[in-house]
């Protein structure tokens, strides 16, 4: 599975990060042509689920998630999200964690492995750099209001 990997430092707090970062529906709103529908009641906890639906038109294809591991920050701790894609299209998983920085600040670790079904594993570097410059973006965007 293609890895990424993308380390960001915000002067936002975790508990500030961590609101923005695990606002799903926000998600949408920063992957180009993506909506994200939640599945479950609020609030998100181990057993949420929500589907990112990418695409235009009747192409489309949809990313089902589960949040496996829910973990938010705490005074003086951070804060962690484990995520298991369960698509047919989009398989792997996603994490966020939050590290709160000595001075102030937190510093997030975006980890993703992810296998497109029936896309040669030759393409793997090409879909992780792809992904890198996707989800940096997405990250980026959903720090800032």
């Amino acid at each position: 599975m293609p890895g990424i990997r993308i380390i960001h430092r915000t002067p936002l707090e975790p508990a500030g990060a961590w609101s923005r970062l695990t606002d799903w529906e926000r998600h949408g709103e920063r992957v180009p042509l993506t909506r994200t529908i939640i599945e479950t009641p609020s609030p998100t906890a181990v057993g949420t689920v929500f589907t990112a639906r990418t695409g235009v038109g009747r192409i489309t294809f949809d990313d089902p998630m589960e949040v496996v591991v829910w973990r938010p920050p705490a005074e003086g701790r951070g804060g962690f999200v484990r995520l298991v894609k369960r698509g047919r299209t989009v398989t792997g998983w996603a994490e966020i964690e939050i590290r709160p920085l000595p001075a102030g600040g937190s510093e997030v670790h975006w980890r993703e492995d992810l296998r497109l079904r029936g896309l040669p594993r030759v393409l793997d570097p090409a879909v992780a750099l792809a992904g890198r410059l996707l989800f940096s973006r997405a990250l980026r965007g959903l720090l800032r209001r």
